[in-house]
């Protein structure tokens, strides 16, 4: 079966709007609404976080969301569970993003055999140092045809990028700044400078660019320079203590794809 992903982006596809979301947040049951309204709503890609006790890449608002997820009980045995029938209502990319630690005590092999099962077609690791994933991991995510997406930075050198470029498949997901998630704010000319050394590089892989994208403004100018966008922390936000969770989706997508 091809890869969601890789379809996705097959025909140089742009203006991808890509929502991160933490399963078991706001609520324990609430990981199948969330991802069913976000494609209804005009999301294109998925990422849904696996909550873990230590999410080093993440701020505060994506941390807060971790630690209620776990404390309402959300494990990756139970996001299985969850989304079993995913692919029954649903047909865009999802992408699972988390940290390595709690993927190894869970099983790497039997971990990837189970999403592809589930339908997921691509995994995000801050975590993962890429010499690890060539040396012990590349040839079983092959194996099961799934996605491992790599990140660059402002200081990732240009051999360290198109190393990145060759090892990996379905996009490169471009890191706007050094910071942790949650920033705000206009992107500066600095993170424009950044874009274009990129796009300069003639990469294989397309891009998309997250962290610090909380807005159309935002969004529309990333996708000036990349293939889409992912937006988190705002997102996040704007579903804390949502109490019609369908409504506050859709008003959040079509405030970032059309507003007002």
């Amino acid at each position: 079966m091809q890869n969601r992903i890789i379809e996705l982006f097959k025909e140089n596809k742009k203006e991808v709007l890509s929502i991160f979301f933490t399963a078991g947040f706001p609520y324990l049951d609430s990981t199948k609404t969330i991802i069913e309204t976000l494609e209804k709503s005009g999301a294109e890609l998925l990422e849904i976080g696996m909550p873990y006790s230590d999410p080093v890449a993440d701020g505060e608002t994506i941390q807060m969301s971790n630690k209620i997820a776990l404390d309402n009980g959300m494990s990756i045995k139970l996001l299985f569970e969850q989304i079993k029938d995913i692919r029954k209502t649903v047909e865009i990319p999802l992408i699972l993003m988390g940290y390595l630690n709690p993927i190894v005590q869970y099983g790497v092999e039997r971990f990837c055999k189970k999403a592809v099962e589930l339908g997921i077609d691509g995994v995000i690791l801050p975590d993962l140092p890429i010499d690890l994933y060539i040396d012990e991991y590349k040839d079983l995510f092959e194996k099961y045809n799934l996605s491992n997406i790599l990140l660059v930075t402002p200081q990732t050198s240009d051999t360290r990028i198109k190393m990145i470029d060759e090892n990996t498949s379905g996009f490169i997901y471009m890191v706007s700044d050094d910071s942790i998630t949650g920033k705000t704010g206009q992107l500066s000319e600095k993170q424009i400078e950044y874009f274009n050394r990129v796009n300069a590089m003639e990469l294989k892989n397309p891009r998309i660019i997250g962290f610090g994208i909380s807005n159309h403004h935002n969004f529309s100018t990333a996708c000036q320079y990349a293939s889409g966008a992912i937006i988190g922390s705002a997102f996040i936000r704007a579903i804390h203590n949502s109490n019609d969770l369908e409504a506050d989706i859709k008003r959040f997508v079509s405030g970032i794809l059309k507003p007002a």
